[in-house]
Order: structure tokens, then C-alpha cells, then sequence
């Protein structure tokens, strides 16, 4: 759940294509550290005008389990003033059984949004939702049928970030819906690493665009940076970011769990006023009345000297 929210009575916020800049944290592991998704992320923003501020955790084959008693993860989060702190979990973990992601991954997932929301009340948790691996699983495949194909692997994954970003009130960064669009549609661009697993750069940079899209909620064909992909290459795969996720931003969650400030007014004799609060993903809450008073009870009363 939201740790706090503020509640503005004459505040009207909006999207726009105005320049920012966000604080952004990333733990993770190979699969963020690979091609420095990070700083193409950071690249790709200022190219269209806007500014990541980052940091990272990404040491390798370490999932949330080992970021929720990581001295550096704990304490960067705790530092505070993120915007964003994006979570990946290591991808087979999400993609193994309910009775395995019920012990292995949802807790973990709770505990670290958690301390995101208690020490960054302004800030939110983006899940990195990562991709099937590029032919399942094969050596898992007699055990778990699902790791037999990259399909029914990546639409675990997808289901797993989903509901993590619903229980949590979190957002989902689509990286994986992106990569499956674009393996069926434009399969000569190779997003894997020889592996099958980790990203290549065509990977990463897809991986950057979509978080470009998911934090700052614009356009991702703003991006003029190609990284060392051809034109016609980058230029593909950000098309289907703004495909997958600029057209369907509520999908995955982003900006759905955002304070939505409403309330009722109602007049209790002479000048006496009751303030109801009908808000939604808040609970904190200062009040403005106008006349110079404020309250920052959830149900307020105020007295006006005049009409």
C-alpha cells in the first residue's frame, strides 16, 4: 500500500511535455548491469530533454531475496528522494510455480516496496518485468512445462509482474511485452546475447526506451539517441514501446496508483463547513481552505469569518 500521499485541495497536476528530471535507483542484477541499462536510459532522456539522475545495485545471480538484507540496497533506498526505484528479479524466478513465487519472490518483492514507500513517500516502486529466455528452459522443461517454450515462460513472467504491481499499488515497466512485440513483428532484430538469456544492446536499448516511456509518461519517439543501433533499427523499436506502452499506459499500472485528490462539502450551520475526503491511494493530507487556515486531519472542520 501507499506509505503517504499529499492531498491539495486547489492542486491540479497533469501530464506534459514540458521538460524533467527524475532520481531514479535500480537493483537488479546482470540483467540491469549488461550494456549499462542505466546510462542508456540516462542517454535516451537527454536526448528528448529531460534528466535521469541514477544509481544502481546490480551485482550478479542475486535476486530480491539477497536485496532485502543487502547493507548497500537498504541503504540507498533508505537515503530517500527517489522518484523511482526499479526492481528486477531474476527472471526464472518469476516464471516458476505459485508455490515457488508464493515462498521465493513475493515476499521479497513486499519487504523491498515496503522500505521504497516508507523512506520515499513521494517516490514509487516500478517493477521490471524481464522477458521469457529465448527458447524456455529446455534442461527445466520435464519438471515445469511451462519453461518448454519462450511464450508460456515470458506469460508467466508477465502475470507474476502484474500482480505484484495490483497487491502492491505498483507500476510495471513492460520490457518483456516490448521484446515479444518485436520478436513477432521484426524478428531480425536480435534482442538476446548469444546466452539466450541477457540482453544485447538492441535488448538494452529496448529495455532503456521502455523505462523512458514508463517514468516520465511521454512519447518514446521524442528519443533521438540510437545508441550504435542503426537509425532504422532504433527507430523500430521505439515505435513499438509507444505502441505497447505509451498507448496502453493503464495496463501495466503507471500512474494508476497516483493520489487522485476529491472530496464533498457540507454546511453545518452559520459558517461552520465539514471537509469529507473521497480520495483515492492517499492518507496524508493537508487541506488549504483559502482564507489562510489549513488542517491536515483526514475529515476536517473550519469556521470561515465571512461569508
Amino acid at each position: 500500500m501507499k506509505s503517504s500521499a499529499i492531498l491539495l485541495i486547489f492542486l491540479i497536476s497533469f501530464y506534459s511535455n514540458a521538460q524533467d528530471s527524475k532520481r531514479v535507483f535500480f537493483l537488479g542484477n546482470s540483467y540491469t548491469y549488461y550494456n549499462d541499462l542505466p546510462g542508456l536510459l540516462s542517454q535516451a532522456a537527454d536526448s528528448a530533454g529531460d534528466t535521469v539522475i541514477h544509481d544502481d545495485n546490480t551485482p550478479p545471480n542475486v535476486g530480491w531475496i539477497n536485496h532485502v538484507s543487502d547493507i548497500l540496497t537498504t541503504t540507498k533506498i533508505m537515503q530517500g528522494n527517489w522518484d523511482y526505484v526499479i526492481m528486477q528479479e531474476a527472471g526464472r524466478k518469476t516464471g516458476r510455480s505459485e508455490e515457488y513465487v508464493m515462498d521465493n519472490v513475493y515476499p521479497y518483492a513486499n519487504e523491498l516496496n515496503n522500505l521504497v514507500e516508507e523512506y520515499n513517500p513521494c517516490g514509487e516502486t516500478l517493477f521490471y518485468c524481464t522477458w521469457g529466455e529465448r527458447n524456455g528452459v529446455p534442461s527445466e522443461c520435464p519438471v515445469w512445462p511451462p519453461f518448454c517454450t519462450y511464450e508460456d515462460m515470458d506469460n508467466l513472467i508477465t502475470e507474476r509482474h502484474l500482480i505484484m504491481a495490483e497487491n502492491y499499488e505498483a507500476e510495471v515497466s513492460p520490457v518483456g511485452a516490448v521484446w515479444r512485440f518485436i520478436r513477432e513483428n521484426h524478428p531480425g532484430i536480435d534482442l538476446y546475447d548469444p546466452d539466450g538469456s541477457h540482453p544485447s544492446l538492441a535488448g538494452s536499448y529496448a529495455g532503456a526506451i521502455t523505462f523512458y516511456t514508463s517514468i516520465f509518461k511521454k512519447d518514446p519517439t521524442l528519443v533521438s539517441f540510437n545508441s550504435t543501433l542503426s537509425p532504422s533499427e532504433a527507430n523500430i523499436i521505439r515505435e513499438a514501446v509507444r505502441f505497447v506502452v505509451y498507448d496502453n499506459l493503464s495496463d501495466w499500472f503507471i500512474g494508476s496508483h497516483q493520489p487522485i485528490s476529491s472530496f464533498e462539502i457540507t454546511n453545518n450551520g452559520n459558517l461552520e463547513y465539514a471537509f469529507i475526503n473521497n480520495s483515492e491511494y492517499s492518507n496524508d493530507f493537508l487541506w488549504l481552505f483559502g482564507d489562510g487556515g489549513f488542517s491536515t486531519e483526514e475529515n476536517p472542520t473550519h469556521t470561515y469569518d465571512a461569508d
